[in-house]
């Protein structure tokens, strides 16, 4: 099994609760278990009954289980803020305020989210000290965007340190006069730098492309055709889905019971069977659990129930 273990879906479905019913029966088995949130409403803390930020903390009650919320918000703002060190410590004061300003505008473009988020996730991915680490990913664009990232960045970096190793090479035929030339490219900070982003893409690019995916739906059309998109995306990123969990199930009635609210479960209960149906016969992942809906929040003895339902390997 994958060390590092990623749950997406459309939002609304409860990724948060598969994904935490998870990391539960992976801590439960005896491994040491990170389970990662990027949901900004912290609702992982709701599910434990506890408040976690952006380091990992043990959860009370569980062994083997930790876990921590990424607030995507503070994330770009500190990847806003080390882009600017970083660039500063390069460039003369004069541009500082332009470039400053030229950053500021990047980061408010689309993608900027997920190059933020990326690098949070590379630093949980090479820092987490566990067997397994679930991550609870945000709601399927947003996700697939990120995953599509580190191949585009590393190709991004190459094509910036060709440009950078041409203008050293000009700048030193330039120099030469009747000198030796300057080795500038030898020990050049942005060069330095830019090797050190290629390998943490390069990195991330691995680590994913060996990592599991598991998708979250509901038996709805909506979530059905989502999660048919998401997972012809996958593929056309080269990552194989390892499995699909229908969330959110209604519970039959008894056979006894009549009345208009028996009448209605049946007939919803009929509509979803035909998408789930659909759903074995059509997608080309397992269906790896089917979670009735509770009549109350998911958390503690309910949990333990959702992760015993989850076939999903450990």
């Amino acid at each position: 099994m994958a060390e590092y273990v990623f749950f997406g879906g459309k939002g609304g479905v409860g990724k948060t609760t598969v994904a935490s019913a998870y990391a539960l029966k992976c801590a439960r088995a005896g491994l040491e278990t990170l389970v990662v949130s990027t949901d900004p409403a912290h609702s992982t803390g709701d599910v434990f009954d506890q408040e976690f930020g952006d380091d990992p903390r043990p959860v009370e009650g569980i062994e083997n289980l930790q876990a921590l919320e990424i607030d995507p918000e503070s994330e770009v703002q500190e990847h806003l803020q080390e882009t600017k060190r970083a660039l500063g410590e390069q460039l003369s004061p004069s541009m500082a305020g332009e470039i400053d300003l030229q950053i500021e505008m990047a980061h408010r473009t689309p993608g900027a989210y997920e190059a933020a988020l990326l690098d949070r996730f590379i630093d949980v991915m090479r820092e987490a000290d566990c067997d397994r680490v679930v991550f609870d990913t945000s709601p399927t664009g947003s996700t697939l965007r990120l995953l599509s990232l580190p191949d585009l960045l590393e190709k991004w970096i190459d094509r910036l340190a060709h440009k950078r190793e041409k203008s050293i090479d000009y700048f030193e035929m330039a120099a030469i006069g009747e000198q030796e030339p300057r080795r500038v490219r030898e020990g050049d900070p942005i060069l330095a730098r830019l090797q050190g982003r290629k390998e943490r893409f390069a990195f991330a690019g691995e680590a994913l492309r060996e990592s599991a995916f598991y998708l979250v739906c509901t038996p709805d059309e909506l979530s059905v055709r989502e999660t048919e998109r998401s997972l012809s995306t996958h593929r056309e990123y080269g990552l194989s889905v390892a499995g699909v969990v229908i969330n959110k199930r209604t519970p039959e009635p008894e056979a006894h019971e009549e009345g208009r609210g028996a009448r209605f479960l049946r007939e919803k209960v009929a509509t979803e069977r035909e998408r789930v149906d659909e759903m074995h016969d059509s997608f080309d992942a397992p269906i790896v659990g089917e979670i009735e809906t509770r009549v109350r929040e998911v958390k503690g003895d309910l949990l333990e129930e959702v992760a015993a339902e989850l076939a999903v390997e450990i």
